[in-house]
């Protein structure tokens, strides 16, 4: 009897996690670190069919987050012990012009995402943006004055609200112009198309005064699992760990792979009449996540070492 015992209480019980967003490009690295964790079990969900080249070791399932009783349905069978947010609606111009899809996205399907939390007794795992504040010093730490410009900025702050007004266990990470790059991609980021532009020498503006800390969607995933596996409670900052102006972005692009910045021009950011304001300076210092998740991010080169660009 006594060997039974022994042998039961040693077989590890995987942990359950539930990604959500799981196509988009931190959605990938998150499926792609999980597939690496033996201990961790995964199930993937996201819109249409799954778009990782990888479908073994994991489950995947169409869930459509903005659908209040789907949602509710699946994560009252699952059960999960985490559940990591990354689903969005991301497209800065466009949270201008679509607000009520915004708004659904955004803030409705977190609030409810939050709500079952307490529920069901997992741990939310929310993404949040340095689009939360104004843009008018360096390196923001997470107890800063939110004042978004944007109203894709007011979404996602109203979202961090409603995770913790609803959650009682929860991270809120909040990063900044992720890059990377997954086989099959619904949408270009800002290094990818620096690196193609380059490339072909397409003549191109750049803006001269936006200043960011570029976060490699490796280091993003990463973070998000620190947080997991940790239960941090709180709002943390995700980044990367290099603050530079989106010009000298791109041209640390062009020296790293030798290409001419001749096809650039030079801008300033009111030329460019985009619909939505943009911050001009959100560096997030992560001098916390380092701390207490033990978060250690890539430099911006060794990134792009990562990406395979040619």
């Amino acid at each position: 009897m006594g060997e039974i015992c022994c042998m039961e209480t040693s077989q590890r019980v995987k942990t359950k996690v539930l990604v959500t967003g799981s196509n988009g490009l931190l959605g990938q690295k998150l499926t792609d670190l999980f597939l690496g964790q033996p201990n961790w079990d995964l199930l993937a969900t996201g819109a249409g069919l799954n778009r990782h080249p990888a479908k073994e070791g994991y489950r995947y399932e169409t869930m459509d987050i903005t659908n209040a009783d789907e949602v509710e349905a699946i994560l009252q069978r699952e059960l999960p012990d985490v559940v990591i947010h990354t689903a969005a609606m991301t497209q800065v111009d466009d949270c201008e012009f679509k607000r009520d899809e915004c708004v659904a996205l955004n803030v409705t399907a977190v609030e409810h995402l939050a709500q079952l939390s307490t529920k069901l007794g997992f741990h939310m795992v929310h993404v949040s943006t340095d689009f939360i504040f104004d843009g008018t010093k360096p390196m923001y730490v997470e107890s800063d004055e939110a004042k978004p410009l944007s109203y894709y900025g007011w979404s996602k702050l109203e979202g961090e609200k409603r995770v913790i007004e609803h959650a009682n266990s929860y991270s809120i990470l909040r990063t900044v112009l992720v890059f990377g790059q997954v086989a099959d991609m619904s949408r270009t980021n800002i290094v990818l198309w620096a690196h193609g532009t380059l490339k072909q020498q397409k003549s191109a503006n750049v803006v001269t005064d936006q200043f960011r800390t570029p976060t490699l969607a490796e280091d993003l995933a990463m973070g998000c699992f620190l947080a997991a596996e940790q239960r941090a409670q709180g709002i943390f900052n995700i980044a990367g760990k290099d603050y530079m102006s989106v010009i000298e972005l791109v041209e640390r692009v062009a020296k790293f792979y030798g290409y001419s910045m001749d096809c650039i021009n030079r801008v300033d950011s009111s030329t460019l009449n985009q619909p939505a304001k943009r911050p001009p300076i959100t560096g997030l210092d992560i001098s916390k996540a380092e701390r207490e998740l033990g978060y250690a991010p890539r430099s911006f080169e060794e990134g792009l070492a990562l990406l395979g660009l040619k």
